[in-house]
Protein backbone atom coordinates (compact mmCIF):
# COMPACT_ATOMS: atom_id res chain seq x y z
CA UNK A 1 0.00 0.00 0.00
CA UNK A 2 3.16 2.36 -0.38
CA UNK A 3 2.25 3.48 -3.49
CA UNK A 4 -1.05 4.90 -2.85
CA UNK A 5 -1.68 8.77 -3.21
CA UNK A 6 -1.77 11.14 -1.53
CA UNK A 7 0.40 9.61 1.09
CA UNK A 8 0.42 11.37 3.69
CA UNK A 9 -3.69 10.81 3.57
CA UNK A 10 -3.50 7.44 3.37
CA UNK A 11 -1.23 7.13 6.01
CA UNK A 12 -3.32 8.56 8.44
CA UNK A 13 -6.09 6.42 7.85
CA UNK A 14 -4.00 3.26 8.07
CA UNK A 15 -2.74 4.62 11.48
CA UNK A 16 -6.50 5.58 12.40
CA UNK A 17 -7.40 1.93 11.74
CA UNK A 18 -4.91 0.26 13.80
CA UNK A 19 -6.92 1.85 16.61
CA UNK A 20 -10.23 0.13 18.02
CA UNK A 21 -12.91 2.96 17.80
CA UNK A 22 -16.62 1.50 18.02
CA UNK A 23 -19.39 3.97 18.97
CA UNK A 24 -18.79 4.92 22.53
CA UNK A 25 -15.60 3.53 22.59
CA UNK A 26 -13.58 5.93 20.58
CA UNK A 27 -11.87 7.31 23.47
CA UNK A 28 -8.30 6.64 22.27
CA UNK A 29 -8.93 7.14 18.80
CA UNK A 30 -10.14 10.72 19.44
CA UNK A 31 -7.11 11.22 21.79
CA UNK A 32 -4.97 9.94 18.71
CA UNK A 33 -6.89 12.69 16.37
CA UNK A 34 -5.97 15.34 19.00
CA UNK A 35 -1.89 14.42 19.32
CA UNK A 36 -1.87 14.34 15.21
CA UNK A 37 -3.45 18.27 15.80
CA UNK A 38 -0.77 19.06 18.44
CA UNK A 39 2.19 17.61 16.17
CA UNK A 40 0.73 19.77 13.54
CA UNK A 41 1.81 22.68 15.95
CA UNK A 42 -2.27 23.54 15.71
CA UNK A 43 -4.05 24.53 18.87
CA UNK A 44 -6.24 21.27 19.90
CA UNK A 45 -9.21 21.63 22.30
CA UNK A 46 -11.43 18.86 23.86
CA UNK A 47 -14.58 19.77 24.90
CA UNK A 48 -16.38 17.79 27.80
CA UNK A 49 -18.17 15.29 25.45
CA UNK A 50 -14.91 13.90 23.93
CA UNK A 51 -15.24 15.55 20.61
CA UNK A 52 -11.50 17.23 19.47
CA UNK A 53 -11.48 20.96 18.38
CA UNK A 54 -8.23 21.45 16.10
CA UNK A 55 -7.59 25.37 14.91
CA UNK A 56 -5.05 26.55 12.69
CA UNK A 57 -4.09 29.69 11.70
CA UNK A 58 -4.12 31.89 8.69
CA UNK A 59 -1.46 31.88 5.87
CA UNK A 60 0.37 35.16 6.65
CA UNK A 61 -1.96 37.80 4.88
CA UNK A 62 -4.97 35.35 4.63
CA UNK A 63 -6.12 36.27 8.22
CA UNK A 64 -8.81 37.88 7.12
CA UNK A 65 -10.45 35.28 5.33
CA UNK A 66 -13.79 33.53 6.59
CA UNK A 67 -13.11 30.31 8.73
CA UNK A 68 -13.56 27.56 7.16
CA UNK A 69 -14.43 23.98 9.55
CA UNK A 70 -13.75 20.49 8.35
CA UNK A 71 -15.61 17.94 10.36
CA UNK A 72 -16.16 14.24 10.55
CA UNK A 73 -16.76 11.36 13.15
CA UNK A 74 -13.62 8.99 14.52
CA UNK A 75 -16.47 6.10 15.51
CA UNK A 76 -17.39 3.36 13.19
CA UNK A 77 -20.08 0.77 12.96
CA UNK A 78 -18.54 -2.62 14.08
CA UNK A 79 -19.81 -5.78 12.19
CA UNK A 80 -17.84 -8.75 11.26
CA UNK A 81 -19.58 -11.92 9.23
CA UNK A 82 -20.12 -15.35 11.07
CA UNK A 83 -17.02 -17.17 12.72
CA UNK A 84 -14.32 -13.95 11.82
CA UNK A 85 -11.93 -13.72 14.86
CA UNK A 86 -12.42 -10.26 15.83
CA UNK A 87 -12.38 -8.31 18.96
CA UNK A 88 -13.64 -4.46 18.05
CA UNK A 89 -12.60 -3.49 21.44
CA UNK A 90 -8.89 -4.38 21.27
CA UNK A 91 -7.93 -5.51 17.50
CA UNK A 92 -6.71 -3.43 14.41
CA UNK A 93 -9.09 -3.42 12.09
CA UNK A 94 -6.99 -6.04 8.94
CA UNK A 95 -6.85 -3.68 5.80
CA UNK A 96 -5.81 -5.06 2.81
CA UNK A 97 -5.87 -3.56 -1.01
CA UNK A 98 -7.63 -4.99 -3.51
CA UNK A 99 -6.67 -3.60 -7.24
CA UNK A 100 -7.70 0.17 -6.31
CA UNK A 101 -10.33 -0.55 -2.96
CA UNK A 102 -9.21 -0.66 0.39
CA UNK A 103 -11.11 -3.85 2.27
CA UNK A 104 -11.18 -5.54 5.39
CA UNK A 105 -11.01 -9.43 6.21
CA UNK A 106 -14.20 -10.15 7.34
CA UNK A 107 -15.28 -6.94 9.15
CA UNK A 108 -16.11 -3.32 8.36
CA UNK A 109 -13.76 -1.56 7.46
CA UNK A 110 -14.11 2.07 8.97
CA UNK A 111 -13.88 4.49 5.97
CA UNK A 112 -16.79 6.16 7.63
CA UNK A 113 -15.56 8.13 8.73
CA UNK A 114 -12.34 7.24 8.83
CA UNK A 115 -11.56 8.77 5.49
CA UNK A 116 -12.86 11.74 6.34
CA UNK A 117 -10.47 12.25 9.73
CA UNK A 118 -7.72 11.02 7.65
CA UNK A 119 -8.90 14.34 5.37
CA UNK A 120 -9.03 17.07 7.62
CA UNK A 121 -5.80 16.00 9.10
CA UNK A 122 -4.26 15.88 5.84
CA UNK A 123 -5.49 19.46 5.13
CA UNK A 124 -3.94 20.58 8.03
CA UNK A 125 -0.58 19.08 7.22
CA UNK A 126 0.07 20.68 3.94
CA UNK A 127 2.33 23.11 2.90
CA UNK A 128 1.47 23.99 0.06
CA UNK A 129 -2.23 25.34 0.46
CA UNK A 130 -2.94 29.06 1.16
CA UNK A 131 -5.85 29.55 3.42
CA UNK A 132 -7.68 31.65 5.94
CA UNK A 133 -8.52 30.17 9.60
CA UNK A 134 -8.80 26.57 9.22
CA UNK A 135 -10.98 24.78 12.33
CA UNK A 136 -11.70 20.65 12.36
CA UNK A 137 -14.11 19.45 14.50
CA UNK A 138 -13.51 15.67 14.73
CA UNK A 139 -16.92 14.33 16.70
CA UNK A 140 -17.53 11.00 19.04
CA UNK A 141 -20.69 8.38 18.64
CA UNK A 142 -22.30 9.64 15.27
CA UNK A 143 -23.36 6.44 14.28
CA UNK A 144 -25.53 5.40 17.53
CA UNK A 145 -27.16 8.76 18.27
CA UNK A 146 -25.24 11.84 17.09
CA UNK A 147 -24.45 12.25 20.96
CA UNK A 148 -20.55 14.34 20.00
CA UNK A 149 -22.47 16.74 17.35
CA UNK A 150 -25.24 17.55 19.51
CA UNK A 151 -23.26 18.29 22.18
CA UNK A 152 -20.85 20.48 20.66
CA UNK A 153 -20.68 23.78 22.90
CA UNK A 154 -21.89 27.17 21.52
CA UNK A 155 -19.30 29.53 20.28
CA UNK A 156 -16.55 27.21 20.45
CA UNK A 157 -16.10 27.16 16.87
CA UNK A 158 -15.26 30.53 15.02
CA UNK A 159 -15.86 29.22 11.13
CA UNK A 160 -18.45 30.87 8.74
CA UNK A 161 -18.78 27.61 6.93
CA UNK A 162 -18.82 24.04 7.70
CA UNK A 163 -18.08 21.33 4.94
CA UNK A 164 -18.99 17.54 6.71
CA UNK A 165 -16.43 14.73 5.44
CA UNK A 166 -19.04 12.54 5.74
CA UNK A 167 -20.26 12.32 2.56
CA UNK A 168 -21.64 9.51 -0.03
CA UNK A 169 -20.45 10.54 -3.01
CA UNK A 170 -17.17 12.16 -4.25
CA UNK A 171 -17.70 15.65 -6.01
CA UNK A 172 -21.45 16.12 -4.47
CA UNK A 173 -22.15 18.57 -1.82
CA UNK A 174 -24.96 17.88 0.03
CA UNK A 175 -26.92 21.44 1.69
CA UNK A 176 -29.87 19.35 3.47
CA UNK A 177 -30.77 15.96 5.37
CA UNK A 178 -34.31 14.25 5.92
CA UNK A 179 -33.28 13.36 9.33
CA UNK A 180 -34.04 9.73 10.28
CA UNK A 181 -36.21 7.77 12.56
CA UNK A 182 -35.64 4.26 14.83
CA UNK A 183 -38.51 1.96 15.40
CA UNK A 184 -39.20 -1.25 17.67
CA UNK A 185 -41.11 -3.75 17.15
CA UNK A 186 -41.66 -6.63 19.55
CA UNK A 187 -44.47 -9.44 19.60
CA UNK A 188 -44.90 -12.07 21.99
CA UNK A 189 -44.23 -15.87 21.50
CA UNK A 190 -45.71 -18.73 22.07
CA UNK A 191 -43.51 -22.23 23.15
CA UNK A 192 -43.88 -25.55 23.15
CA UNK A 193 -41.41 -28.55 23.19
CA UNK A 194 -40.55 -29.92 19.92
CA UNK A 195 -43.01 -32.71 18.75
CA UNK A 196 -41.30 -36.57 19.13
CA UNK A 197 -39.47 -37.69 16.42
CA UNK A 198 -38.41 -33.85 15.49
CA UNK A 199 -34.75 -33.05 14.16
CA UNK A 200 -33.05 -30.03 14.58
CA UNK A 201 -31.56 -28.06 11.20
CA UNK A 202 -29.66 -24.78 11.61
CA UNK A 203 -30.88 -22.95 8.31
CA UNK A 204 -28.40 -19.53 6.92
CA UNK A 205 -28.10 -17.10 4.65
CA UNK A 206 -25.23 -16.27 4.09
CA UNK A 207 -22.43 -14.10 1.73
CA UNK A 208 -24.56 -11.23 0.88
CA UNK A 209 -23.14 -7.64 -0.10
CA UNK A 210 -24.70 -5.99 2.91
CA UNK A 211 -23.66 -2.06 3.04
CA UNK A 212 -25.20 1.32 4.79
CA UNK A 213 -28.80 1.42 5.84
CA UNK A 214 -28.44 5.29 4.47
CA UNK A 215 -26.07 4.95 1.14
CA UNK A 216 -26.92 1.66 0.26
CA UNK A 217 -30.51 0.92 0.63
CA UNK A 218 -31.99 1.91 -2.76
CA UNK A 219 -28.98 -0.34 -4.53
CA UNK A 220 -31.62 -3.37 -4.24
CA UNK A 221 -29.07 -5.45 -2.05
CA UNK A 222 -30.46 -8.53 -0.34
CA UNK A 223 -31.43 -8.31 3.39
CA UNK A 224 -30.57 -11.35 5.18
CA UNK A 225 -33.69 -11.35 7.10
CA UNK A 226 -36.00 -10.70 4.38
CA UNK A 227 -34.81 -13.74 2.93
CA UNK A 228 -34.66 -15.71 6.01
CA UNK A 229 -38.06 -14.91 6.51
CA UNK A 230 -39.42 -15.72 2.99
CA UNK A 231 -37.75 -19.14 3.51
CA UNK A 232 -39.12 -20.08 6.34
CA UNK A 233 -42.61 -18.89 5.35
CA UNK A 234 -42.52 -20.77 2.06
CA UNK A 235 -41.31 -23.80 4.05
CA UNK A 236 -44.54 -23.47 6.53
CA UNK A 237 -46.97 -23.93 3.75
CA UNK A 238 -45.92 -27.30 2.83
CA UNK A 239 -44.40 -28.55 6.56
CA UNK A 240 -44.78 -28.49 9.71
CA UNK A 241 -41.59 -26.31 10.96
CA UNK A 242 -40.86 -25.29 14.27
CA UNK A 243 -38.83 -22.43 14.39
CA UNK A 244 -36.60 -22.22 18.02
CA UNK A 245 -33.81 -19.34 17.13
CA UNK A 246 -34.10 -16.24 15.03
CA UNK A 247 -31.03 -14.45 14.77
CA UNK A 248 -29.51 -11.62 12.00
CA UNK A 249 -28.05 -8.43 11.94
CA UNK A 250 -26.47 -6.60 14.44
CA UNK A 251 -26.22 -3.22 13.56
CA UNK A 252 -29.39 -0.76 12.91
CA UNK A 253 -27.91 1.41 10.57
CA UNK A 254 -26.14 -1.91 8.29
CA UNK A 255 -28.04 -3.70 6.11
CA UNK A 256 -28.04 -7.15 7.33
CA UNK A 257 -25.27 -9.64 5.03
CA UNK A 258 -26.11 -13.01 7.57
CA UNK A 259 -29.33 -14.29 9.29
CA UNK A 260 -29.57 -17.77 10.56
CA UNK A 261 -32.88 -19.84 12.40
CA UNK A 262 -32.54 -23.32 14.29
CA UNK A 263 -35.69 -25.16 13.01
CA UNK A 264 -37.51 -28.57 14.39
CA UNK A 265 -38.29 -30.38 11.48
Amino acid sequence: MDSMEPKVLWNYFLELSKIPRGSKHEQAAAQWVADQGKALGCEVLRDPIGNVIIKKKATPGLEARPAICLQAHVDMVCEKNEGTQHDFLKDPIPVYRDGDLLKARGTTLGADNGIGVATALAVLAATDIPHGPVEVLVTIDEETGMTGAENVQPGILKAKYLLNLDSEEEGFLTIGCAGGIDTIATRKATWQAPKAGAKGYRLKVSGLKGGHSGIDIANHRGNAIRFLARTLYALQQNFEVGIALLQGGNKRNAIPREAFAILAL
